[in-house]
């Protein structure tokens, strides 16, 4: 059990890096946008680290009524 919350430690603060190094934490706009980038970054960000670059594709969006 240590080691899998010392694994997970260690992926949060490598996202939590690459997050910092994107400029996420300066820039990002203090909206729930804002905010989601930067947990998805945290939580995926590692994996472009060890070559996975994990993309959205097709994303069907609902539109607002009128």
């Amino acid at each position: 059990m240590r080691i899998l919350s010392a694994v997970l430690l260690v992926w949060l603060i490598i996202g939590a890096v690459a997050a910092g190094q994107r400029g996420y934490y300066s820039s990002s706009p203090a909206n729930c946008a804002g905010v989601g980038t930067i947990v998805v970054t945290i939580l995926a960000g590692p994996l472009n680290y060890v070559g996975v670059n994990p993309q959205v594709k097709n994303c069907q969006l609902p539109q607002p009524s009128r």
